[in-house]
C-alpha cells in the first residue's frame, strides 16, 4: 500500500484516482454478444454459455425440483442467517414506504405525487469466484416490498449445470420465483430484449465484472432502465489515534479481497496508528484464502497521513467512497460532515461487513466517485413517482392568464390555445 503523509491539497486529485480500467477493447465484443442474444435469443445464450461458461443447457429456467434439491444442499445455520439478514433488510427498506400529501399551489389548483412500482424488474447475480448470494436479498427484497409484479433473476451456473445452492435458497426466502441460468453479457441481453424464456424487464439490478458493466451501460442507452453505473467497489475508513488496528485492517483487507481492481483507502490523523495498521495488514494477509486477490487490490490502495480529522473528512468527501468506516471517539460529529458516500459505518464495531450481510442498510451502493450524484439501491429504485394535478373553474382562473402568457412568449400558440379555450368556456 502506497503511504502518503501530508499530503498538499494540490495532491488529493492523484490520491483519490481509482484504478483505471480500460473497456474499449471489450466494448466491441459486449456489442457483439448484446446484438446476438437479441437477434436469436435463448439460442445465443445458450451458445454464450457453452463459450464463457462451459456448460451445456438444454432449459434455462431453474426449476422447482431444483429449488427443492438446493433446500436440502445449505446447512440450516447458514438458512437461518439468511432468514435473520432478510428480516432487518425487509425492516429497514420497510421504513421507506413513500406516503403522498395533496397539496393546493393555488385555490382549486390540487397537486401530488403517487409511487408506482416498476412491473418488471431484473437481477444479476454474479457467479465466478465469490456467489454473492447475499446480493440476492439485497436486491429482491425491496423488489418486493416495492410491489414488482415480475422479478426475474439471472445468475451463471457452474460447470455441472447448476446454480450455486444458497443463491437459489435466498431467492426462495425474498420471494423470486424466476430464476435463469444466464450469466455474463448473454443474461445482461436476455433481460433488456426478452428470449422466448426470459422476459424482458424495465430495470436492470446487480453487479458484476467489467464485461457485464459494460452491457449494462450499452443496454441503458437505448432499451432498459439499469440501477447505477459501477465499477470496483471501494472503502474508505478514517481513524483517530482511538482506533482499533486490527479492525481497521481487517476492514481494509475484508474490501481487498473482493477483487484485484478493489481499493481499499485508510485516512488517519495518527502516525502510530497508520505504523500499527500496516502491521496488521501484513499479518491479517497471511491468514487469508484469497492472499493472492488481496495483495493485488493493496496495490491499488493507499495509507494517508492527514494533520486532523477535518482534512480528514474534506479528503474522504473529494474521493466519495462507496463504503465509509469512521472509526473515531467523535465519529457523530464527524458523520454530519459527511456529502459524499454511499453508505456509512460509525463507530469500532460497524464494521463494513455487517452493511454488507445482515444490519438491514441495502449493499448496492454508487461505486468509481458516483456517490456525488446516485444514492444506493433503496425502496425508491423500484418505483417511479407519477405526478398528479386537478384544477377546478377557480383554478383555471388563478393560473390561466399566466399559462396563456407564458406560452406564448415561448412561441407555442397551441398550449396558449388550449387554456384559452377553457377560459372562455369558464366566463
Amino acid at each position: 500500500m502506497d503511504i502518503i503523509k501530508f499530503p498538499d491539497r494540490a495532491q488529493w486529485p492523484d490520491i483519490i484516482q481509482r484504478p483505471h480500467l480500460d473497456v474499449s477493447q471489450l466494448s466491441a465484443t459486449v456489442s457483439g454478444v448484446l446484438a446476438d442474444v437479441r437477434l436469436r435469443g435463448d439460442a445465443a445464450v445458450k451458445e454464450y454459455g457453452v463459450k464463457f461458461d462451459h456448460v451445456e443447457l438444454d432449459l434455462l429456467a431453474v426449476t422447482k425440483a431444483e429449488m427443492d434439491e438446493a433446500e436440502k444442499n445449505v446447512p440450516q445455520q447458514l438458512k437461518e442467517a439468511m432468514r435473520l439478514a432478510h428480516h432487518n433488510i425487509k425492516t429497514f427498506h420497510e421504513s421507506q414506504r413513500f406516503f403522498s400529501t395533496q397539496v393546493d399551489t393555488q385555490p382549486g389548483v390540487t397537486c401530488w405525487q403517487k409511487s408506482i412500482a416498476i412491473e418488471r424488474v431484473g437481477l444479476y447475480i454474479p457467479g465466478g469466484t465469490a456467489p454473492l448470494f447475499s446480493t440476492v436479498l439485497m436486491l429482491a427484497t425491496p423488489a418486493k416490498i416495492a410491489g414488482c409484479k415480475e422479478i426475474v433473476l439471472c445468475t451463471p451456473p457452474a460447470r455441472d449445470g447448476k446454480v450455486n445452492p444458497a443463491i437459489l435458497v435466498a431467492a426462495r426466502i425474498a420471494g423470486v420465483n424466476k430464476v435463469f441460468k444466464a450469466g455474463g453479457v448473454q443474461a445482461i441481453g436476455a433481460m433488456a430484449y426478452g428470449t422466448e424464456s426470459i422476459p424482458k424487464v424495465y430495470k436492470i439490478f446487480g453487479p458484476g465484472n467489467q464485461y457485464v458493466m459494460a452491457a449494462k451501460q450499452q443496454v441503458s442507452l437505448h432499451d432498459v432502465a439499469i440501477d447505477m453505473p459501477a465499477g470496483p467497489s471501494e472503502v474508505c475508513v478514517i481513524a483517530d489515534e482511538t482506533a482499533d488496528a486490527s479492525f481497521v485492517a481487517a476492514d481494509l483487507l475484508s474490501q481487498a479481497e473482493h477483487g484485484s481492481d478493489s481499493q481499499a483507502i485508510l485516512i488517519t490523523s495518527s502516525e502510530r496508528v497508520l505504523d500499527d495498521v500496516q502491521k496488521e495488514v501484513a499479518r491479517q494477509l497471511e491468514q487469508l484464502s484469497r492472499k493472492d486477490m488481496a495483495l493485488s487490490a493493496l496495490d491499488n490502495s493507499k495509507l494517508v497521513l492527514v494533520k486532523d480529522l477535518k482534512e480528514a473528512i474534506d479528503l474522504s468527501n473529494a474521493y466519495a467512497p462507496e463504503h465509509l468506516i469512521l472509526q473515531t471517539s467523535d465519529y457523530l460529529s464527524l458523520a454530519e460532515q459527511v456529502v459524499n458516500a454511499g453508505s456509512v459505518f460509525l463507530g469500532k464495531y460497524a464494521c463494513e461487513s455487517a452493511g454488507d450481510y445482515a444490519s438491514g442498510t441495502n449493499h448496492t451502493l454508487p461505486t468509481h466517485g458516483h456517490a456525488v450524484a446516485y444514492s444506493g439501491v433503496n425502496l425508491d429504485s423500484y418505483c417511479r413517482k407519477v405526478t398528479f394535478q386537478h384544477l377546478t373553474t377557480e383554478g383555471a382562473r388563478n393560473i390561466g392568464h399566466a399559462v396563456e402568457l407564458m406560452a406564448a412568449a415561448e412561441s407555442l400558440d397551441a398550449h396558449k390555445n388550449a387554456m384559452t379555450l377553457r377560459l372562455k368556456k369558464i366566463e
